[in-house]
C-alpha cells in the first residue's frame, strides 16, 4: 500500500490544487462575462436611473450565482473521478 488511509500523495495534492485553481479561474471568467453583458451597457451609456440600477443589480446577482454554480460544479465533477472506459470500443492500438 503506497499511502495510509486519509493521507494523500504529492501528485494527488497537486491535482487538487490545480483543479481548485481551474474552478476559481473559470468561475471568475464566466461571472465577469455575465456581469459585462448585463451591467456593461448601464456602465457605458447614460441610461435612465432606475433602468441603470436594475441592470447593475441584476448583473451582480447573476454573476455571483454563476460564480458559485461554476466553481461547485467543477469541483464536484473532479471529486467523482475519471469516466469509466466505454465497453465495446476498441483501443487505438488494438
Amino acid at each position: 500500500m503506497e499511502h495510509t488511509r486519509g493521507r494523500r500523495t504529492q501528485s494527488e495534492r497537486d491535482a487538487i490544487t490545480v483543479e481548485i485553481g481551474y474552478a476559481l479561474a473559470s468561475a471568475v471568467f464566466a461571472a465577469a462575462m455575465v456581469f459585462g453583458v448585463l451591467a456593461g451597457p448601464a456602465l457605458l451609456f447614460d441610461l435612465p436611473g432606475a433602468f441603470e440600477d436594475v441592470l447593475v443589480v441584476a448583473g451582480t446577482a447573476l454573476a455571483v450565482v454563476l460564480f458559485l454554480l461554476r466553481a461547485v460544479s467543477v469541483l464536484i465533477r473532479f471529486r467523482q473521478g475519471p469516466q469509466p472506459s466505454q465497453p465495446g470500443r476498441t483501443s487505438p492500438d488494438s
